[in-house]
């Protein structure tokens, strides 16, 4: 094999793992903070289903939760 070509495999390989585990890190800090909001709405007496719901992710629980809601 030449030894460009095993750079460069290496070189995809090592963009793929990073690209991965950047993922990963983010999600884990996305949830962190998800958690932390909803404790903090437990103890505010706030809904936590709409603190959940805020992050944007359409769900199922979500549109059921904002199709319940009755607007004053």
């Amino acid at each position: 094999m030449k030894p460009d070509y095993i750079a460069t495999i290496i070189a995809v390989t090592i963009c793929t793992l990073s690209a991965i585990g950047a993922a990963v890190y983010h999600q884990g800090r996305e949830l962190d903070a998800m958690k932390s909001n909803i404790e903090s709405a437990i103890v505010k007496g706030i809904d936590p289903v709409a603190v959940k719901c805020a992050y944007g992710k359409a769900d199922s629980v979500c549109i059921v939760y904002a199709a319940g809601k009755k607007n004053p």
